[in-house]
């Protein structure tokens, strides 16, 4: 890849205005130290639809890290092991990220911070979570299917935040798609300029390798056994490519020169202003394409800049401490069934021991079990810069949307919670297990995995959960069943629709037919109803207001 394409490349948090102080040149050093490891870090995740490549392209970005010695494969089979971010059972059980899951590791002297998302459109919440603790998206396309419902969602959550977005076009071992195509779906659908870095030599499905910018040749792959270990790569000169790729070669730098010629080269300034994305060619499970994809991630994607409070106020980088926390974990370890919330370090140097404020109830927060995490791996960190995720173990007291601070006052916007359209009782199947059961729910509804609604009418002992997609469901009955020891029972309940109620309505809507209101545990008051059809029915005799949707600026988590 082009050294070039960074040149214009502006860091964020290297020029912005401090204020510096003759009589405090300690302060002054550890500004310079936070924003100078800053500009090292590179924090993005990766998103797709389901069965697009996601976790093996994970994988195998680890691999070429070096942070892993061989790449697994959802549904390896021999020696290979699972991928390291699918840990948890379900996920190996069924080859699909359920729960996302976090990576850190090096590449030379560039920390590289990595989320892998849920595909599945059930678990849409959390991939939003975590899109909101990044500063770049990796876009994963399969070369077949092209541009696919979930990625649509995807993409848009990306362009609601301005977060710029790198495409690599996936699979492209297998038959698919002409790339112009791709390019142009990407253009049509997403309203966003598609600039290849790269273009693939051999149609899809006969993957030879992608033309090499920087020096106008060609860089050849070879494959490896089942693709565990890195792919053998080869650079070739112009006349060597075409000697050996002959019409391939010719194809694939004519239509490069075209895309050339049309204006769709990289630009660094209208990337990350995510007017246009770069696009690159790979096939991950053959680990084709994977280090160009690395590449461009520490030589394009922006490093960590400041995060907007709920003043509307930018906290730059090296100020005074602060993270917010995106996601709440339990399971991670069987043997403690412990707690891990997972914090986006925003600003300033966290130092594990500290004891921080969290905004949202005054009280400190000590910071004693801090760590570093690499799928179900994790090891004592003592440090960490902006851009970092840190996992607080035994942090019962953080919830999603939370923020930490050290020093000066700061409160980052929360999260929104999803409009859910799936609901169902839940009830412990053995009474005698009734504690166990409480226990779990809760702790499910504070992860996020469902929310949980109560009322008078049904008593605690039979919540109703309500989720973005029924998958939702499964993954809290066994992890109730196999983490809580707390079998449950569920019955479907016949709504499709969740609107909040204002108080004054709420009796009046319960008393409806085909429409029930709950309690979420968060204290707002949730009408449910058959259908959009009964909603509108029911909302015609109440006063203008009174339904106001789930999905709001003023319903946010931690806010």
């Amino acid at each position: 890849m082009r050294r070039q394409l960074c040149r214009n490349v502006r860091v964020a948090g290297a020029g912005s205005p401090r204020h510096h102080d003759a009589g405090r040149p300690q302060e002054d050093a550890l500004s310079d130290d936070v924003t100078r490891e800053a500009t090292r870090r590179r924090t993005f995740a990766v998103i797709s639809h389901p069965d697009a490549g996601k976790s093996t392209l994970t994988e195998a970005l680890a691999l070429h890290a070096h942070a892993i010695a061989q790449a697994g494969a959802v549904h390896g089979k021999g020696s290979r092991r699972g991928v390291v971010s699918d840990w948890n059972e379900m996920e190996q059980a069924r080859g699909i990220s359920i729960t996302s899951a976090a990576l850190q590791f090096r590449v030379q002297d560039v920390v590289i911070n990595l989320l892998d998302t849920p595909g599945h459109a059930d678990f849409s919440e959390d991939t939003y979570r975590v899109l909101s603790a990044v500063d770049c998206a990796v876009m994963l396309l399969d070369a077949a299917k092209g541009l696919e419902p979930q990625t649509l969602k995807l993409f848009e959550a990306c362009r609601a935040r301005a977060t710029p977005v790198i495409t690599v076009i996936n699979k492209w071992d297998r038959p698919g798609q002409e790339p112009l195509a791709l390019l142009d779906e990407i253009s049509d659908r997403l309203g966003i300029q598609p600039t290849p870095l790269n273009w693939p030599v051999g149609i899809a499905g006969d993957f030879r390798g992608v033309t090499d910018v920087e020096t106008g040749g060609m860089t050849e792959f070879t494959r490896t056994p089942g693709g565990a270990t890195i792919a053998a790569r080869e650079s070739l000169t112009a006349a060597e490519a075409a000697e050996r790729h002959g019409v391939d070669w010719e194809r694939a730098t004519e239509e490069f020169e075209l895309l050339a010629a049309s204006g769709q080269t990289h630009d660094q300034a209208e990337f990350l202003a995510a007017r246009t994305t770069p696009v690159l060619f790979a096939a991950a499970v053959q680990n084709f394409g994977v280090a160009e994809l690395l590449e461009a991630v520490i030589e394009l994607a922006p490093p960590p800049s400041a995060w907007t409070d709920t003043k509307q106020q930018p906290r730059p980088v090296e100020a005074p401490f602060s993270g917010f926390i995106f996601k709440v974990q339990t399971g991670m370890d069987p043997a403690h069934r412990d707690r891990m919330a997972f914090m986006r370090v925003c600003s300033g140097r966290f130092e594990r021991g500290a004891v921080l404020t969290q905004a949202r109830t005054g009280r400190p927060f000590q910071t004693k079990y801090a760590q570093s995490v690499f799928g179900r791996e994790r090891e004592t960190i003592d440090e960490a810069y902006p851009g970092d995720v840190v996992g607080l173990t035994n942090a019962q007291a953080l919830q999603v949307g939370d923020t930490l601070y050290d020093s000066r006052a700061v409160t980052f916007p929360g999260l929104p919670r999803f409009a859910p359209e799936h609901f169902a009782v839940f009830r412990p199947r053995d009474t005698g297990r009734a504690k166990q059961f409480r226990r779990g729910i809760e702790l499910l509804d504070q992860e996020g995995v469902v929310q949980v609604l109560v009322s008078d009418r049904r008593g605690v002992q039979a919540p109703v959960l309500a989720a973005v997609g029924p998958m939702q469901f499964e993954v809290a009955a066994h992890r109730l069943e196999h983490e809580f020891g707390a079998p449950a029972s569920q019955d479907r309940l016949a709504y499709g629709v969740a609107s909040r109620v204002t108080p004054e309505a709420a009796p009046v809507v319960d008393r409806e037919r085909g429409a029930e209101v709950l309690e979420r545990t968060d204290g707002v008051v949730v009408a449910l109803f058959a259908d959009t059809w009964r909603m509108h029915a029911i909302a015609g005799r109440l006063p203008s207001g009174s339904l106001p949707p789930i999905f709001a600026v003023d319903d946010e988590v931690g806010a």
